[in-house]
């Protein structure tokens, strides 16, 4: 398994470069492993082999991983859906980065359960760039104003940059669509610190760095 895992791991950091390059050589692209197809042997491997972010999408099993794992010193992204009585163990697990702050209202919650800890987080506005209903949250024509409000109103949340998944479409242009829609408001949020442009998953992240994402989340294709 270890020699697979480092395959598809070095097959996943050539095509990145493939893709970073084609842009410019300068552009830094950051991988974060996400482990829900695999087991905690794998990520101990992947570690091994000198990968150190990885991202989860349920506080549960990031709880668990993180404790299982607590004497790797890894990286921990929270990417999935927040559900509000999940708030104190977010806080309490201390990620490096939640990718998935989808709401103004999340966003208040946070930032009030942040502030009777005297703790703050490091987060991404989640844009829902290709307008899908089955997808959470915030809309293109939303996302400035939100992310400009979250950064006036909730001192504890540290906003960093931006995440959006590619529209569900075989359709290769709407997917690009969706990335580029995404990347532009990236862009007009610089001013306001952002540096994080989250796009691409194991089907697209080639394109999404095409489209300027200097973060991927990719699982299945290399735990698969």
């Amino acid at each position: 398994m270890k020699e697979q895992l480092r395959k598809n791991l070095d097959e996943v950091i050539w095509n990145i470069e493939q893709a970073r390059i084609g842009v410019n050589e300068h552009h830094i692209v950051k991988l974060v492993a996400v482990g829900k197809y695999s087991d905690e042997e794998n990520i101990k491997t992947l570690y091994e082999l000198g990968q150190r972010a990885f991202g989860e999408n349920q506080v549960q099993q990031l709880e668990t991983r993180m404790q299982n794992l607590e004497e790797l010193p890894l990286e921990w992204h929270m990417m999935g859906t927040l559900q509000s009585n999940k708030i104190n163990k977010l806080i309490e697990l201390r990620p490096s980065l939640f990718q998935s702050l989808d709401s103004l209202k999340l966003a208040e919650a946070l930032n009030q359960r942040l502030a009777e800890r005297h703790q703050t987080m490091n987060t991404l506005l989640q844009i829902n760039a290709a307008n899908e209903e089955s997808k959470s949250g915030v809309s293109a024509d939303e996302a400035y104003d939100t992310y400009v409000q979250i950064k006036e109103s909730c001192p504890q949340i540290k906003l960093k940059g931006v995440m959006s998944i590619g529209a569900h479409s075989a359709n290769e242009k709407l997917i690009q669509q969706s990335f580029e829609k995404t990347y532009k408001i990236y862009e007009s949020l610089k001013k306001y610190d952002a540096n994080i442009c989250s796009m691409g998953m194991s089907n697209d992240y080639e394109l999404a760095i095409q489209c300027g994402s200097n973060l991927v989340r990719i699982g299945s294709k290399i735990f698969k």
